[in-house]
Protein backbone atom coordinates (compact mmCIF):
# COMPACT_ATOMS: atom_id res chain seq x y z
CA UNK A 1 0.00 0.00 0.00
CA UNK A 2 1.39 3.36 -1.06
CA UNK A 3 0.46 6.19 1.36
CA UNK A 4 0.95 9.74 0.10
CA UNK A 5 0.88 12.53 2.69
CA UNK A 6 -1.67 15.23 1.98
CA UNK A 7 -0.52 18.88 1.96
CA UNK A 8 -2.31 19.46 5.27
CA UNK A 9 -0.60 16.49 6.91
CA UNK A 10 2.77 17.59 5.53
CA UNK A 11 2.26 21.13 6.88
CA UNK A 12 1.30 19.80 10.30
CA UNK A 13 4.33 17.54 10.44
CA UNK A 14 6.74 20.27 9.33
CA UNK A 15 5.32 22.77 11.82
CA UNK A 16 5.68 20.30 14.64
CA UNK A 17 8.24 21.20 17.31
CA UNK A 18 10.03 17.97 16.50
CA UNK A 19 11.08 19.34 13.10
CA UNK A 20 12.38 22.73 14.16
CA UNK A 21 15.95 23.59 14.94
CA UNK A 22 15.04 25.30 18.21
CA UNK A 23 12.28 23.25 19.69
CA UNK A 24 11.49 23.22 23.34
CA UNK A 25 9.69 20.24 24.72
CA UNK A 26 7.56 21.46 27.55
CA UNK A 27 5.84 19.36 30.18
CA UNK A 28 2.97 21.85 29.83
CA UNK A 29 2.04 21.99 26.13
CA UNK A 30 -1.15 23.97 26.80
CA UNK A 31 0.86 26.65 28.56
CA UNK A 32 3.23 26.87 25.57
CA UNK A 33 0.24 27.12 23.23
CA UNK A 34 -1.23 29.93 25.36
CA UNK A 35 2.08 31.83 25.31
CA UNK A 36 2.37 31.48 21.53
CA UNK A 37 -1.24 32.61 21.07
CA UNK A 38 -0.62 35.57 23.35
CA UNK A 39 2.39 36.66 21.29
CA UNK A 40 0.33 36.41 18.11
CA UNK A 41 -2.55 38.41 19.59
CA UNK A 42 -0.14 41.03 20.95
CA UNK A 43 1.46 41.45 17.52
CA UNK A 44 -1.94 41.77 15.86
CA UNK A 45 -3.18 44.31 18.41
CA UNK A 46 -0.06 46.46 18.08
CA UNK A 47 -0.70 47.03 14.38
CA UNK A 48 -4.49 47.15 14.52
CA UNK A 49 -5.00 50.78 15.52
CA UNK A 50 -1.84 52.89 15.59
CA UNK A 51 -3.72 56.06 16.51
CA UNK A 52 -4.55 59.26 14.70
CA UNK A 53 -3.74 62.91 14.32
CA UNK A 54 -5.85 65.29 16.41
CA UNK A 55 -6.10 69.04 17.06
CA UNK A 56 -4.44 69.88 13.77
CA UNK A 57 -3.98 73.57 13.04
CA UNK A 58 -2.99 74.37 9.47
CA UNK A 59 -2.36 77.83 8.02
CA UNK A 60 -2.09 78.16 4.25
CA UNK A 61 1.52 78.43 3.14
CA UNK A 62 3.81 77.51 0.29
CA UNK A 63 4.23 73.78 -0.26
CA UNK A 64 6.94 72.27 1.92
CA UNK A 65 9.54 70.34 -0.08
CA UNK A 66 12.39 70.53 2.40
CA UNK A 67 12.40 70.90 6.17
CA UNK A 68 15.01 71.09 8.90
CA UNK A 69 14.26 69.08 12.02
CA UNK A 70 15.34 70.66 15.28
CA UNK A 71 16.73 67.81 17.41
CA UNK A 72 15.03 67.62 20.80
CA UNK A 73 17.37 66.00 23.37
CA UNK A 74 14.57 65.93 25.97
CA UNK A 75 12.49 63.43 23.98
CA UNK A 76 13.13 59.94 25.29
CA UNK A 77 11.98 58.11 22.16
CA UNK A 78 15.15 56.84 20.47
CA UNK A 79 13.63 56.18 17.03
CA UNK A 80 11.53 59.33 16.67
CA UNK A 81 13.87 61.20 14.29
CA UNK A 82 14.30 58.28 11.84
CA UNK A 83 10.51 57.70 11.95
CA UNK A 84 9.90 61.40 11.24
CA UNK A 85 12.34 61.38 8.33
CA UNK A 86 10.79 58.26 6.78
CA UNK A 87 7.28 59.69 7.04
CA UNK A 88 8.38 63.07 5.68
CA UNK A 89 9.98 61.25 2.74
CA UNK A 90 6.65 59.44 2.17
CA UNK A 91 5.07 62.92 1.89
CA UNK A 92 7.82 63.89 -0.61
CA UNK A 93 9.56 66.20 1.84
CA UNK A 94 13.34 66.09 2.24
CA UNK A 95 14.71 66.62 5.74
CA UNK A 96 17.89 67.39 7.64
CA UNK A 97 18.48 67.32 11.38
CA UNK A 98 20.20 70.10 13.32
CA UNK A 99 20.94 70.57 17.01
CA UNK A 100 19.38 74.04 17.10
CA UNK A 101 17.76 76.58 14.83
CA UNK A 102 20.80 78.82 15.12
CA UNK A 103 22.86 76.18 13.34
CA UNK A 104 21.94 77.33 9.86
CA UNK A 105 20.20 80.08 7.94
CA UNK A 106 19.57 77.76 5.02
CA UNK A 107 16.23 76.39 6.20
CA UNK A 108 12.98 77.90 5.05
CA UNK A 109 10.91 75.51 7.20
CA UNK A 110 11.63 74.01 10.61
CA UNK A 111 9.99 71.06 12.33
CA UNK A 112 9.96 70.89 16.12
CA UNK A 113 8.72 67.84 17.96
CA UNK A 114 8.09 66.61 21.44
CA UNK A 115 7.05 63.21 22.68
CA UNK A 116 6.29 61.81 26.09
CA UNK A 117 6.41 58.20 27.10
CA UNK A 118 4.42 56.13 29.53
CA UNK A 119 4.88 52.65 30.95
CA UNK A 120 2.34 49.85 30.77
CA UNK A 121 2.04 46.12 30.26
CA UNK A 122 1.21 45.10 26.66
CA UNK A 123 -1.81 42.85 26.09
CA UNK A 124 -0.90 39.37 27.25
CA UNK A 125 2.57 40.63 28.19
CA UNK A 126 4.31 40.18 31.49
CA UNK A 127 6.63 43.17 31.90
CA UNK A 128 6.17 46.92 31.77
CA UNK A 129 7.32 48.50 28.51
CA UNK A 130 7.60 52.13 27.40
CA UNK A 131 5.28 53.52 24.74
CA UNK A 132 4.63 56.92 23.19
CA UNK A 133 1.83 58.44 25.21
CA UNK A 134 1.77 61.84 23.50
CA UNK A 135 3.54 63.50 20.57
CA UNK A 136 3.32 66.96 19.07
CA UNK A 137 4.76 68.18 15.77
CA UNK A 138 4.96 71.86 14.86
CA UNK A 139 6.01 73.34 11.52
CA UNK A 140 7.58 76.81 11.66
CA UNK A 141 8.84 79.18 8.99
CA UNK A 142 12.09 81.13 9.17
CA UNK A 143 10.26 84.11 10.68
CA UNK A 144 9.23 82.12 13.78
CA UNK A 145 5.60 81.81 12.67
CA UNK A 146 3.71 78.57 13.23
CA UNK A 147 2.46 77.18 9.93
CA UNK A 148 0.99 73.90 11.17
CA UNK A 149 0.71 71.82 14.31
CA UNK A 150 -0.70 68.37 15.01
CA UNK A 151 -0.84 65.91 17.91
CA UNK A 152 -0.80 62.12 18.23
CA UNK A 153 -3.76 60.39 19.87
CA UNK A 154 -3.44 56.67 20.72
CA UNK A 155 -7.07 56.19 19.69
CA UNK A 156 -9.43 53.35 20.40
CA UNK A 157 -11.38 52.67 23.55
CA UNK A 158 -8.59 50.59 25.07
CA UNK A 159 -5.63 52.57 23.71
CA UNK A 160 -4.21 49.54 21.91
CA UNK A 161 -2.58 51.93 19.43
CA UNK A 162 0.04 52.71 22.02
CA UNK A 163 1.81 49.45 21.14
CA UNK A 164 2.21 50.32 17.45
CA UNK A 165 5.62 51.31 16.08
CA UNK A 166 6.81 54.90 16.35
CA UNK A 167 6.58 55.24 12.58
CA UNK A 168 2.97 53.99 12.49
CA UNK A 169 2.07 56.45 15.25
CA UNK A 170 3.68 59.42 13.54
CA UNK A 171 2.45 58.70 10.00
CA UNK A 172 -1.00 60.31 10.39
CA UNK A 173 0.48 63.23 12.35
CA UNK A 174 3.11 63.98 9.69
CA UNK A 175 0.45 63.71 6.98
CA UNK A 176 -1.79 66.16 8.86
CA UNK A 177 1.14 68.52 9.40
CA UNK A 178 2.10 68.59 5.71
CA UNK A 179 -1.36 68.42 4.09
CA UNK A 180 -3.64 69.85 6.79
CA UNK A 181 -5.89 66.80 6.56
CA UNK A 182 -6.54 64.64 9.61
CA UNK A 183 -7.40 61.01 9.08
CA UNK A 184 -10.82 60.86 10.72
CA UNK A 185 -11.25 57.07 10.58
CA UNK A 186 -11.45 55.38 13.99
Amino acid sequence: MNVRPTPLLAALLLSSPLFTACSVVSPHPLWELAKASGATVSAAVSTAAPGKAINTVYHLHAPVRSVCIEFNPDTQVPDIVPALQIELKAQRVESRVYESRSATGLCKFWLRYSAYTGMDIPPLGGDYKPYIQQATLTLWNGSEQILASSHYDPGGPFGVGKWASTRAKLAPVVQALITGEENTKD
